[in-house]
């Protein structure tokens, strides 16, 4: 009889009680589902090993004797759907180089393995970099850097992991799929989404707050912020599901969202002169949110001149910023600096 999740717990002295995730999985446990959970992932050279489950994530956290650190943000996925739903909204396939940000247990990562991506991964802590790093030893389609991603020369590793690809259909872009800490969501987008010239699709667990906030946040209203601009400037974001937080341990106090961002190339950004005096001039409309723009952004021109860019755009003379679109914004920059 398998063990229930009483005793499961039982094993980690840092955790009395786990609520179990089954009961809140957003696919039913029947048909397709319940045989992918039978089955087994194919890895490199041949290893072989089953789908991530409640108990084998609390096992492998429990074989270093660890205990989650709050201060790195670190909340476990105990069910392997998550996993599946998250390769599957990046359309992760045989050939595949996938970035995955803070792998913890390698539950994430084998699914992406068992689907044919070579996986670099980052992962701060250092006893869980040596878990993952173990499990896969046998493999040759994971790389492990014991890194702080938000300090981490991002774009120059993953550069060199997709030239040495060897491969006869050696990738052009690599992918992002992460459960990523909570703590360094804000972080990771805006270090991740300017760089279309090496990613193509990003695919991020977020709290959920967060996601509706990057994706959802619509004109006047509290929420409309430059991480708007920026996203939908470099990404075509799109909310994707809720996980309830009955699927982590240990267990946080609010829920999360899957979204993708389908990252643009520089050709296809919005028409700017310079991109950082474009966003120099959002973050400082947005500085003074509730003034009027003609006051906010008078240490660029004029509060006529102002007032003549916007009615050329279209828009009163009263506009604050959270009544413009990044494509009013684009105007407004068009007209009024010049680089």
């Amino acid at each position: 009889m398998a063990a229930t999740p009483t005793a499961v717990a039982h094993l980690l002295p840092f955790q009395p009680s786990l609520p179990h995730p089954s009961s809140s999985s957003p696919r039913d446990r029947t048909g397709a589902g319940h045989r992918r959970e039978a089955s087994y992932i194919a890895c490199a050279k041949g290893i072989r090993g089953s789908p991530d489950d409640y108990h084998a994530t609390l096992k492998a956290l429990n074989s270093k004797g660890r205990t989650p650190r709050r201060s790195l943000g670190q909340h476990y996925m105990l069910n392997n759907d998550i996993n599946e739903q998250l390769a599957n909204a990046a359309g992760v396939k045989e050939g595949d180089v996938v970035l995955e940000i803070g792998p913890g247990t390698g539950s994430l990562t084998n699914v992406l393995i068992g689907a044919g991506a070579t996986v670099l991964a980052i992962e701060k802590d250092p006893h869980m970099a040596s878990i993952v790093t173990e499990r896969f030893a046998e493999t040759n389609q994971l790389k492990v850097l014991r890194e702080d991603f938000v300090r981490c020369h991002i774009h120059s590793h993953i550069s060199s992991f997709l030239a040495s690809i060897e491969s006869d259909m050696k990738p052009r872009y690599a992918k992002v799929v992460s459960n990523i800490p909570f703590n360094i969501s804000t972080d990771v987008v805006k270090q991740i989404l300017p760089m279309g010239d090496i990613f193509s699709e990003v695919v991020l667990l977020l709290q959920e707050e967060t996601a509706v906030r990057l994706v959802a946040s619509a004109l006047r209203t509290s929420e409309y912020r430059p991480i708007n601009i920026f996203v939908n400037f470099y990404s075509v974001p799109e909310y994707k599901f809720n996980v309830p937080r009955t699927n982590f341990f240990p267990q946080p106090n609010v829920d999360a969202a899957v979204v993708t961002f389908r990252l643009k190339k520089a050709a296809d950004y919005p028409p700017v002169s310079s991109i950082r005096s474009f966003f120099s001039m959002v973050n400082s409309a947005f500085n003074g949110k509730r003034k009027m723009l003609r006051k906010s952004l008078q240490h660029l021109c004029t509060a006529v001149e102002i007032e003549k860019a916007l009615e050329e755009v279209g828009l009163p003379a009263t506009s604050r910023p959270g009544e413009l679109t990044l494509d009013d914004f684009v105007k407004l920059h068009n007209l009024m600096v010049k680089d």
